[in-house]
Parts: structure tokens; C-alpha cells; sequence
């Protein structure tokens, strides 16, 4: 098992992770850093799990929002759509025609 020492607000925090796991906790705990500031601010100036509280609140605003859209390339335009649709209706329409299948 690795240890990593991330600073985080200026202050040394010392974690464990899997060995090869070091590069991406170092960049997780930047992450973390860059937002310090304003978490601290939020915070009232306050040190420690309320500020920490506040980095974890807009890394959650910050995941919600990108799990709201759709991924890059995913969009379908309104044209499309229709297509679908009347293709969907044709299928539909086709098998009221032809009534059950035995």
C-alpha cells in the first residue's frame, strides 16, 4: 500500500492508496486545493469539515450538472427524430395489418 501526503488548503493530509494509484490521488487532492479557496470563503473562514463540506458541495453541483447533459455527439436533431417517429409509425401501423401472430 502507497501513501501520499496531499495538501490540501496548506494543510498536509496523509492518505493511502493502492500501489501504481499515487499520480491520480496526487491530481484528486489538486482538485480538491484549487477549490479551497472559495470553500473557505463559503465557509466563513472556517477551517476544517465545514470547508471541507463546501469543496465536497461544488465537486456534487459540478458532477450534477455534467450528469445532466448528454454526452458529446449523443444529441439527435429534430429531423432525426421525426424519422424515427414515422418510422415507428409505419412499424406500428404494418402490424395492425397484419393482426396477431399465431
Amino acid at each position: 500500500m502507497a501513501q501520499v501526503t496531499l495538501s490540501i488548503g496548506g494543510r498536509p493530509h496523509t492518505v493511502q492508496c493502492r500501489d501504481g494509484e499515487e499520480a491520480r490521488l496526487r491530481t484528486l487532492g489538486q482538485v480538491l486545493d484549487q477549490r479551497w479557496t472559495a470553500a473557505l470563503r463559503a465557509a466563513g473562514g472556517q477551517h476544517g469539515e465545514r470547508a471541507m463540506l463546501f469543496v465536497a458541495l461544488m465537486l456534487a453541483d459540478d458532477l450534477e450538472a455534467v450528469e445532466r447533459q448528454p454526452p458529446a455527439g449523443a444529441a439527435i436533431s429534430e429531423a432525426t427524430l421525426e424519422r424515427i417517429a414515422d418510422r415507428l409509425e409505419s412499424l406500428a401501423n404494418a402490424l395492425e395489418q397484419t393482426g396477431p401472430s399465431a
